[in-house]
């Protein structure tokens, strides 16, 4: 059973941040459709979406973007010889946006899929994407994968963690239990103050944003164990666009090398990614 949590409080206060978003785009307007070759990127400007509450890849802090992602946009904005727009947006309509043109690209935490894959091309990888579960510190009633049967779980609406879910009901079933209630929810801190609450039992979401969400709060939230196989985000451009493709690989490539993107990665994440695949090709 799902029970999508979209209601209209929520949604107001995502219009509200995404209020703030608009008022931060940096140069330019994304209004105008983004699909065109590198030359005629060049001539207009590159319009990037980001996520407004993604912590610690994109967030807003202070009225200003923060977070790994946001810290490499602002470098590409030095580096690439050209205007580039910013639209900090909430994820629902991000990767839907760049699979029709609205936006330029999608730099974000975006998780490859195989689904997403149709629609879209996908980088190299930018960061380990294990999904784990986290539940509240003082639950006694979960000590392992075992004990989240019949629990309701939440986890954000349109995300890859949703449709890996199936995964975590197989490894479930294998021992004779099975899946709970899903929830879904319009952003992750929507999640996650309903499990401090007690609405829910655990959410399910990558292993870096857990390790994030329990350093803010370690004495409400505790990370499980892991809930699916490899899995890893990147950033998303329109399918075929492989032009501009090269262009965001050679930049996250030259990042690597002069040691940037691993010093963001110890910043945000606590730890660096030096084994990730260069290409991944999804088996979900």
């Amino acid at each position: 059973m799902t029970d999508r949590r979209l209601d209209p409080t929520r949604l107001t206060r995502r219009g509200a941040l995404a209020g703030l978003a608009g008022a931060l785009v940096l140069t330019g307007s994304g209004v105008a459709r983004a699909e065109g070759t590198m030359a005629e990127i060049k001539r207009r400007g590159l319009i990037v979406a980001t996520e407004d509450d993604f912590r610690p890849f994109e967030f807003v802090k202070d009225g200003e973007p923060a977070g790994f992602d946001n810290d490499l946009v602002a470098i590409l904005k030095k580096e690439a010889g050209f205007p580039v727009n910013q639209q900090i947006l909430p994820w629902t309509g991000i990767l839907a946006g760049v699979a029709t043109g609205k936006y330029d690209c999608a730099i974000t935490a975006a998780i490859i899929t195989k689904e997403r894959s149709q629609s879209l091309d996908f980088t190299s990888p930018i960061a380990d994407a294990t999904h784990y579960y986290v539940k509240r510190k003082s639950d006694a009633s979960i000590r392992g994968i075992k004990d989240l049967s019949g629990k309701t779980v939440g986890v954000q609406a349109g995300s890859a963690l949703l449709a890996r879910l199936p995964e975590l009901k197989a490894m479930l079933e294998k021992d004779g239990g099975s899946l709970g209630k899903v929830v879904e929810y319009t952003s992750y801190p929507e999640a996650y103050q309903d499990l401090a609450l007690g609405r829910t039992d655990c959410v399910v979401n990558t292993i870096i944003n857990l390790k994030a969400l329990v350093t803010e709060k370690p004495k409400v939230f505790e990370v499980g164990q892991p809930v699916s196989g490899k899995s890893f985000p990147a950033w998303a451009v329109k399918k075929g666009n492989t032009e501009l493709l090269a262009f965001l690989n050679e930049f996250i490539a030259r990042q690597k090398a002069n040691g940037t993107f691993y010093a963001l990665q110890r910043k945000y994440f606590g730890e660096e990614f030096r084994d990730l695949p260069v290409t991944w090709n999804p088996e979900f």
